[in-house]
């Protein structure tokens, strides 16, 4: 994965932000928005990944996670993510979003055909409670600020409801504030 953006404070939190290329709408399905709770729960249980908060859009998803190896987490993340989402488009028989992916393509990418994420991942390190604060509010916003839902917790693919004391669709590690 390349990136001009280095994670270079492991000690804190970071916020990040994977889009998928050209915004293209995947995560319209629970089949997709699964494989990326999957993903993220098997980063958290197996590879040492702290999910503080998250937020999973249609082209897009929010973070805000903690690891030795935050770089390694993610790349590996991200390829898995989209092979399974090649996959599943490719049984969905979803010529048009093949297409795209095929299309998008960056030209230093000479061994796969597709391109599913946009490059990097713009980790951000968090190193003050109130920027911890203002990440937590942008991220549990972002579907209230779309029109998708009136409220944060309205939105089930946000840990907005774990920080209400609610059941989401991830395990998360809560941070106190």
């Amino acid at each position: 994965m390349r990136s001009r953006y280095k994670i270079v404070e492991l000690k804190h939190p970071h916020f990040i932000t994977c889009t998928i290329v050209g915004w293209l709408p995947v995560f319209t399905r629970a089949k997709y928005l699964d494989i990326i709770t999957a993903s993220l729960t098997f980063c958290r249980q197996q590879k040492g990944l702290l999910i503080h908060a998250y937020v999973i859009l249609d082209n897009h998803l929010h973070l805000v996670v903690s690891s030795d190896n935050l770089s390694q987490v993610m790349r590996d993340f991200k390829r898995h993510t989209a092979k399974e989402i090649l996959t599943i488009a490719r049984q969905d028989n979803k010529i048009w979003l093949l297409k795209q992916f095929e299309w998008f393509k960056s030209g230093h990418k000479g061994l796969s055909q597709h391109q599913v994420w946009q490059e990097g991942f713009h980790p951000q390190a968090i190193t003050t409670e109130e920027m911890l604060r203002q990440k937590l509010e942008y991220i549990h916003y972002n579907p209230v600020k779309l029109g998708l839902v009136d409220r944060p917790e309205h939105w089930r693919y946000s840990s907005a409801r774990h920080y209400l004391g609610q059941e989401g669709v991830l395990e998360i590690d809560l941070v106190e504030l």
